[in-house]
């Protein structure tokens, strides 16, 4: 068989989640319309017969730096690239920008195969568009492969898996069981969950000024002693000032009860079972400046 992994890198936005959450037909990785959704690595397995690709997503390659948060995810942005087998570095229907030769440049430094994808050509009009920038691209770096993808209409995207394949390594046996799609625990897919509705709830500084960690994690099918017919989750919120707390409570605690609502229906969707979900906000200062605090974020 053959199989490896495969880094999907890119600007914010670009698609990179959506096109995991595609390929693995299961959502693991949180999306919204705001750049810079993804923090953390992502790993997403797609199990064929004779094959098994796994998939890293990472989170968008940003201009500057602002602080610990930023280092931490193009430190895993770069993990992910050593760890590869393949890049697919994922871009837009337009010429390359400072941002993408920044990325190229990135890739640059590490000997890897890459394939350029090139996403959303369901916006572009007429086809014929895409030859100048598959061009452009072409001349900048030597990809394997140039291909353009709709990750929205499913367009050429078997055309991108049979390419993924032909180079990656061949194996005596798959590195992970047919049944297993992510190596993140629930805990951590949880809370990426309830990270990604305040993207989606809450308007300017909240959702980057916010974390998620799920503090318990009791299913009433492992702790019949517990007597919950539920599975209980609680997690906390951790934004850096008083004032970002009461805005995601909201008036009378309306805005986080919102928030409870649609994130449990999602959580119960993930599970498939049903949820009881606690949520608590807490402030700690500071906390995109603390690499200890941002680590355990992704802990147990």
């Amino acid at each position: 068989m053959k199989g490896g992994y495969i880094a999907i890198i890119g600007k914010p936005n670009v698609g990179k989640s959506s096109l995991l959450n595609m390929l693995i037909e299961e959502k693991i990785s949180s999306v919204s319309p705001k750049p810079q959704t993804t923090r953390f690595n992502i790993m997403g397995i797609l199990n064929y017969k004779d094959a098994q690709m796994i998939f890293i997503d990472t989170p968008g390659i940003m201009k500057k730096l602002k602080d610990k948060l930023d280092e931490f995810s193009l430190s895993e942005i770069k993990k992910a690239i050593e760890d590869a087998d393949l890049i697919v570095l994922l871009v837009e229907p337009k010429l390359p920008d400072e941002e993408d030769l920044k990325i190229i440049d990135l890739i640059k430094t590490f000997n890897k195969p890459v394939i350029l994808a090139i996403n959303k050509i369901d916006l572009v009009k007429d086809k014929r568009e895409l030859l100048p920038i598959m061009e452009n691209y072409s001349k900048i770096f030597d990809f394997k492969e140039v291909i353009p993808i709709s990750v929205l209409y499913r367009d050429g995207i078997y055309i991108l898996l049979d390419e993924i394949l032909k180079y990656l390594p061949n194996l005596e046996q798959p590195y992970y069981e047919e049944d297993i799609i992510t190596d993140k625990p629930l805990r951590i897919l949880v809370a990426e969950i309830i990270r990604e509705k305040i993207y989606l709830l809450y308007k300017d500084e909240i959702p980057y000024a916010s974390a998620v960690k799920v503090e318990e994690f009791i299913d009433p099918e492992e702790h019949p002693e517990q007597k919950r017919d539920k599975v209980y989750i609680r997690a906390v919120i951790y934004v850096e000032k008083d004032s970002q707390k009461g805005i995601i409570i909201g008036e009378g605690g309306k805005k986080i009860k919102e928030l409870g609502t649609i994130a449990r229906k999602e959580i119960e969707r993930l599970i498939k079972k049903p949820v009881y979900l606690e949520l608590w906000v807490k402030v700690k200062e500071h906390w995109r400046r603390n690499e200890s605090f941002i680590r355990s974020l992704q802990s147990l």
